[in-house]
């Protein structure tokens, strides 16, 4: 708990708490970059499970999607650290908040093991009509990460 004091005491956590706006600002960016970030991951992680297989490619949804839910991610992550810093004991404390976190690793594990496994030999298997079961389960546990960091971090208001 110390740490968590430390971080709200830092100067950019009192001039989240302290500045009129700054802290609803920060939730509307968390949630455009939630939206940014969980919309295009969703599309993709449906052409991985073999929607739209006749429509697109996984490396041509990927060059078209995965840029703008890194791009979501970003402005989702920037704000939610800003937003946690102002409240972190709060935050910490509520019962919502360790699923959020916990699943927000689930993801971001996913996401590193598809890239550096299976989607690094895309190239052999993109045009087949059924991704490799690899895939297939990445993209299934995505979309369940995903759903379950945005229900998570809705319930911490209420936890």
């Amino acid at each position: 708990m110390e740490a968590l004091a430390w971080l709200e005491g830092t100067w950019p956590a009192e001039f989240v708490r302290q500045t009129p706006w700054v802290y609803a600002s920060l939730e509307i960016v968390h949630l455009l970059g939630l939206a940014l970030l969980v919309g295009p991951a969703a599309l993709f992680d449906l052409r991985l499970l073999g929607a739209g297989r006749r429509a697109i490619s996984v490396s041509a949804a990927a060059r078209r999607l995965l840029p703008v839910a890194r791009a979501g991610f970003a402005a989702a992550a920037v704000s939610g650290a800003a937003m946690f810093a102002a409240g972190a004991r709060e935050i910490a404390g509520a019962g919502a908040a360790p699923v959020k976190l916990a699943l927000l690793g689930v993801a971001g594990v996913n996401v590193a093991l598809f890239h550096l496994g299976v989607y690094r030999r895309v190239g052999a298997w993109d045009g087949d009509l059924r991704p490799p079961v690899a895939a297939r389960v990445a993209g299934g546990v995505s979309l369940g990460a995903w759903a379950g960091v945005v229900a998570a971090g809705r319930l911490i208001a209420y936890t």
